[in-house]
Parts: structure tokens; C-alpha cells; sequence
């Protein structure tokens, strides 16, 4: 039986709170500058200094500005470091806003797909509910960005740059999203009406005609066709022409992307290590790559971006960028804060736990740029930001070490980088992998 408070549980309530050790004090600092500032460890200031072992040199930040396009930025971020050095281009980007405009596009088709397929079930059974919930949004995963670029390619910045949709998508994604339910209405409707195969996929087909002249008005047209110029450090003017964005992909930046892999640590029970697993109803390109993620304990998680890193490339990575995090001075500490001491309390709880419990999952992709080793082991990694070159150490952020073993959980590493026996887990598995359900931790969109 439920047992409500009473009065003599709050008189030891209020008790127990007049003698915790420096109450009256305390209650004065939270109250006047907040949980935050009160309990700031200025220890963790001195610890993150952005000095590290291992560097790379990646120039200046990108700025995603106020859309939720992180692990597409990060994810081009990492081409881009390539193409600055070989071509020498410095701070180079590639257009964020071409591949934002196919992802809106391919995500559109991806709904009407799922809502087609779970036509059948009641709007508020829980897969058509979560499909309702966010028919598309910005965030996405590495398989997603790269099931984009085989498709459709990639191209300068130059070519498609930024819109005003682009860098603050609240506008389009919520006229897109009731697009998406207006839609969702009338296929359901017409899949429990009996309506034949060829009469769906032409309703399918004018609305995905009205979604691309959506995202056309929004964020231009995208190219098939272009030049690209540019002048190169030694002032060297070079022009390229009729380039298609698939045949600059080839040319700049030319990666295998089949030879990169999703690493995830979920130390949860239902995940044992060293397999691989997908999430139901998690993409954007119907018959593109499907997202597959191999999870790993936390010790050959860091190992594999570790020697990634010292082979002189950048890792794209996911993580919970809000928790234990300032992000004015760029730090990313689990002893950033000290409320356990300022609360007299615990707030500990395992990776495992809040994985389980909703207390965390991946929020942000960025850029791991460098790692600093004491003895062989890492104690702090260099992260390169997408907001801007106002926070942290000109948009760099410094992690600790700790940090990144309760927050991070996910990188892509090259396969060269990966033991023989992963490369054949990854083979063997690759086809039936093991299904989470659409709203695990592990489908959580950056």
C-alpha cells in the first residue's frame, strides 16, 4: 500500500537539514549563484590544460549555430582534415547544408516507409507513437552521414553554403514534421482501405515531390553539376570543372567507407561485448548502408581510437556533451563539479545504470584531434568542437580521461585499426546482427 509523507517525516526532514555541516552557509552560495557555480572544482581547471602527447593540427572550428547537425559536421570535419593537408587548404569545409538538405529529404521517405509498414497497429501502440513522436529531426548517426555520400555524394561548402534553415532549423523542421503527420493520416488510411500497391507509392510520390520543394525554398537547390576554385596556402589558384559531387568525393577525399566501423561501449547486460548489433527503425536512406554498431569493452574502445589518433587521423565520436561539462571553458570532467560534497549526498551511479535508468545516452558527435599518454595510458583527450570559436580554447574542448569512460560511447574507427578477431566478428555478424529496439540508448540520435 502507498504511504503518503506525513508532518512527523517532515519535522526529521527539516531536522536532519539543520544539522548537516554548514547548512545555513551553503544554502546562501546555492541560492545566490546556483548548483553550478557553488559546487565548481577549481582542481579540474588545472588538471584539463590543453596540453597534449599525441596532436593533431586540424585548424579552426566549425559552427553548426543553432541546428542539430553535430555528427554530420563532425563527420565532415573528419574528411575535411584530410583534404586541408593533402591539397593544402586551410580551414577547408565541406557544405554541411548539401547533405542536411538530402538527410531532410531521405528521412521524409523513411517515415512514409514505417508508417506503412505499421499501418496496421494503432496509433498508440509504441513503434507508431515513437514514429509520430519526431517524424524526422538534425540529429543522425555515422551510417547515416555515410549512407548520404554513397548515394548522393558531397561538395564544398562553396558550392551550397549555408541558409538561414540551415543554421537554425526549429522553422523548417517543424513545418516538415506536420507535413510528415498530415501525410502519415492519409497512407495509413489508405493502407487499411485496401488501396493497391500502385495507388500508395504515387500518393508517396507527390508528397515526397512537396517535401523536396519544402527543402528546396529552404536550403537551395543542391548541385548535380559544378566548378570548384580555390587558392591553396602558397596562393596557388586552382579551378576544377564540372565536377559531380560524387566525382569530388572520389577525387578530394577518395575513403573506402565500407573500412570504417561504429564502435559503441554499452556496458549494459543486454549488449555483451565483442558483438555486433543494429536499431529497428533507425536511418534515412531506404536500401542505403544500415547503421552497425560493435560494442566493445571500454579498455579496447579507447585502445582502437588511441592508435586511430597516433596514426596521425581524427575520430569521429558520440557523447553526452551536457553531463560534468563547462561549456564556457571547453572543460569535460567528471570532477568538474563537486555536488556529492556540496549536497552531502551520492549521485554516482555506473555507465551501465544510467544507461538503463535514462539518466544518459549519446546527445553530440564531435572530433577527437589528440590524446595526451602518461606511461602508455591516456589521462586527458583533445576534442574539436562544432560551436563555434567563442568556448573552450578557440572551440577546442579538453575531456579527462575519466570522463570519457562514463560519457562517450560511441567512435568510428578505421578497420586497419581493429584486431583480426573483430574484423571477424564484424564479417561474420554483419548480416544478422542483433535488433534493438527502436528506442534503445544505442539508436539515440546526435
Amino acid at each position: 500500500m502507498a504511504k503518503a509523507v506525513t508532518s512527523a517525516n517532515l519535522d526529521q526532514y527539516a531536522q536532519d537539514f539543520a544539522a548537516t555541516p554548514a547548512a545555513p552557509a551553503l544554502q546562501k552560495a546555492v541560492m545566490n549563484n546556483g548548483i553550478l557555480k557553488v559546487a565548481e572544482n577549481t582542481a579540474s581547471k588545472v588538471a584539463m590544460t590543453p596540453t597534449f602527447s599525441v596532436e593533431l593540427d586540424t585548424g579552426a572550428v566549425a559552427n553548426q549555430k543553432q541546428s542539430g547537425r553535430c555528427w554530420m559536421f563532425a563527420a565532415l570535419n573528419t574528411m575535411r582534415h584530410s583534404i586541408q593537408a593533402q591539397f593544402k587548404i586551410k580551414d577547408f569545409e565541406l557544405s554541411q547544408n548539401f547533405t542536411f538538405f538530402w538527410d531532410k529529404f531521405e528521412k521524409s521517405n523513411y517515415f512514409y516507409e514505417n508508417i506503412i509498414a505499421t499501418a496496421d497497429q494503432p496509433t498508440d501502440s509504441r513503434k507508431v507513437a515513437f514514429l509520430l513522436t519526431t517524424p524526422q529531426q538534425d540529429g543522425g548517426q555515422w551510417d547515416m552521414l555515410t549512407a548520404l555520400i554513397d548515394k548522393y555524394g558531397i561538395v564544398p561548402k562553396s558550392v551550397m553554403p549555408e541558409t538561414y534553415s540551415s543554421s537554425k532549423s526549429s522553422e523548417l523542421n517543424a513545418t516538415l514534421n506536420l507535413k510528415l503527420r498530415k501525410d502519415a493520416v492519409a497512407l495509413r488510411k489508405l493502407v487499411n482501405d485496401g488501396a493497391s500497391a500502385d495507388d500508395l507509392a504515387a500518393t508517396k510520390s507527390k508528397f515526397l515531390s512537396e517535401d523536396y520543394r519544402i527543402l528546396a525554398y529552404t536550403l537551395g537547390n543542391p548541385p548535380t553539376k559544378f566548378d570548384f576554385e580555390y587558392r591553396d596556402d602558397d596562393k596557388e589558384y586552382h579551378r576544377d570543372a564540372d565536377l559531380t559531387p560524387k566525382s569530388f568525393y572520389d577525387k578530394y577525399i577518395g575513403w573506402d567507407l565500407d573500412q570504417y566501423q561504429s564502435i559503441i561501449q554499452a556496458p549494459t547486460a543486454d549488449k555483451p561485448y565483442n558483438h555486433l548489433y543494429t536499431v529497428e527503425m533507425l536511418g534515412n536512406v531506404v536500401g542505403g548502408r544500415e547503421v552497425r554498431h560493435l560494442n566493445l569493452s571500454v579498455e579496447d574502445f579507447k585502445a582502437a581510437a588511441i592508435k586511430q589518433l597516433q596514426a596521425g587521423k581524427s575520430v569521429w565520436f558520440g557523447s553526452d556533451v551536457g553531463k560534468e561539462s563547462d561549456r564556457q571553458l571547453g572543460i569535460l570532467d567528471t570532477n568538474i563539479y563537486d555536488q556529492d560534497g556540496l549536497f552531502n549526498t551520492s549521485f554516482q551511479m555506473t555507465k551501465a545504470e544510467r544507461l538503463d535508468y535514462g539518466q544518459s545516452l549519446m546527445t553530440h558527435a564531435m572530433v577527437l584531434t589528440g590524446v595526451d599518454l602518461v606511461d602508455g595510458q591516456p589521462t586527458k583527450w583533445k576534442v574539436e568542437n562544432s560551436w563555434g570559436d567563442k568556448v573552450g580554447e578557440k572551440g577546442y574542448f579538453v575531456a579527462s580521461d575519466d570522463w570519457f569512460d562514463n560519457y562517450v560511447y560511441q567512435v568510428v574507427i578505421n578497420k586497419k585499426f581493429l584486431s583480426d578477431e573483430l574484423n571477424d566478428v564484424i564479417k561474420k555478424e554483419y548480416d544478422h546482427p542483433t535488433l534493438l529496439a527502436p528506442w534503445d540508448p544505442m539508436g539515440a540520435l546526435a
